[in-house]
């Protein structure tokens, strides 16, 4: 009371001074609070080389759609947490998420492994999600508001499709067939789909094989492989595992006339630096490359953003796979919120379901399971690989698009022998 007395005392004094000017209230402003999306994302642990770069094509997104003025008036603001590449962590990261951050947006997480474990906690929590780079991720739950960033459409034996078609086009046709991968999610989920590929197109499974991640020699698994003597191997590897792969049949003179397929290191630009010509005659199975033909609106200026910022991010100097999917992603989920005008999840999802959207990399509609509805493979092989050098990796006649004939820029080389030994 004492001290109420003697401020209105003290104004008393300054009015009756003159020294007190009294001025309108103005009501106080400040910006609006951000626009938060949550995501799990693997910046350390056996997939770390991938999840750095769709990191990366995200913030590239965030700092395009703020330049604009956010979404919804508000600035967009990225909330992630390293998974390490591991699924046990994926549920709690999403509970967080969810329940502790109250994130206004999911997108993610990063790799069939990690999307199908924490797919029970966003179900749980009838949230909207944009999963990148899962494989059948949703064909155990069915969940009508999960979307997949990932081109081989509805059906996981796609994925595979390239390999199988272009051994059936050999004369004569190779017949006996090796599947390899790793014990996780993605790879089976790979190696379910060309099950069903070698079954439909008459092929024989002469050998079949998925061995832990941690696995330090893959010598015994490459022998093993060799004695069943495959015309053709289909891997579907991790980044780690595909080196070791690669090794072991270049140490032990392992030649089957064809090989390759979902070998995840061979999209990431430091592993094909690494195996040089050890990569020569190997088919790969790839989701974007910056050909004539798929250049779409602002590809050209998001890849050399991209291609800026990765020496300071340490991140794949080229980043032809990862970041402009994970952008992609970004520019769909805005296209949604923009639009609807709201964050309410089931609006959300019903627009996603029945809206085509044009992005950098290309027109894209959600059918069945959220997968895409029309489905983009493109594999490459190999050609004249000389040494380690960068250059060689962004010049495609060494990187040779052999399927589909759509994008088709040279002829498959066969039997695997002679790609690995040619000479440009």
């Amino acid at each position: 009371m004492l001290t109420n007395n003697i401020l209105r005392c003290v104004v008393r004094l300054l009015v009756a001074s003159g020294a007190l000017i009294f001025l309108p209230l103005v009501p106080s402003t400040r910006a609006a609070d951000p626009l938060r999306i949550g995501l799990s994302i693997s910046l350390t642990g056996p997939t770390a080389a991938a999840g750095k770069q769709v990191l990366a094509g995200l913030e590239i997104w965030r700092d395009d759609v703020n330049a604009k003025g956010g979404l919804l008036g508000r600035p967009v603001e990225l909330v992630y947490y390293d998974d390490q590449g591991s699924p046990a962590n994926a549920p709690g990261i999403y509970a967080k998420l969810t329940g502790i951050d109250k994130v206004d947006l999911l997108i993610g997480p990063y790799s069939t492994n990690v999307i199908a474990a924490a797919m029970p906690a966003i179900i749980q929590n009838n949230r909207t999600t944009i999963g990148i780079f899962g494989l059948g991720a949703n064909k155990a739950f069915n969940y009508p508001k999960y979307f997949s960033m990932n081109s081989q459409g509805p059906s996981t034996a796609n994925y595979s499709k390239c390999v199988f078609e272009l051994a059936r086009a050999q004369s004569p046709k190779p017949t006996k067939v090796a599947l390899i991968g790793a014990e996780v999610e993605y790879s089976r989920n790979a190696l379910d789909g060309a099950r069903e590929n070698a079954k439909a197109m008459g092929f024989d499974i002469v050998f079949e094989r998925t061995y832990p991640v941690s696995t330090p020699d893959f010598a015994p698994v490459v022998r093993a492989m060799q004695a069943a003597n495959p015309d053709v191997v289909f891997g579907a590897t991790l980044p780690v595992d595909t080196v070791g792969i690669v090794r072991a049949a270049n140490e032990i003179n392992f030649k089957p006339k064809m090989i390759g397929g979902a070998m995840l290191g061979l999209l990431v630009t430091g592993i094909k630096q690494q195996l040089g010509p050890l990569i020569n005659g190997y088919i790969s199975n790839e989701f974007y490359i910056p050909a004539p033909s798929l250049q779409f609106a602002g590809t050209k200026a998001m890849m050399e953003e991209y291609q800026r910022r990765a020496a300071k991010l340490n991140t794949d100097p080229l980043g032809y796979t990862y970041p402009p999917y994970a952008y992609a992603a970004g520019q769909i989920l805005a296209k949604a919120v923009t639009e609807t005008k709201a964050l309410d999840d089931d609006k959300l999802a019903d627009y996603l379901r029945k809206t085509t959207f044009e992005t950098v990399i290309g027109p894209i509609a959600f059918g069945a399971q959220g997968e895409w509805k029309d489905p983009r493979i493109i594999c490459i092989q190999f050609q004249g690989i000389t040494g380690n050098q960068l250059e060689q990796f962004t010049d495609w006649s060494r990187q040779v698009v052999v399927y589909p004939d759509k994008y088709k820029s040279g002829n498959l080389i066969y039997p695997f022998e002679k790609a690995a030994t040619a000479q440009r």
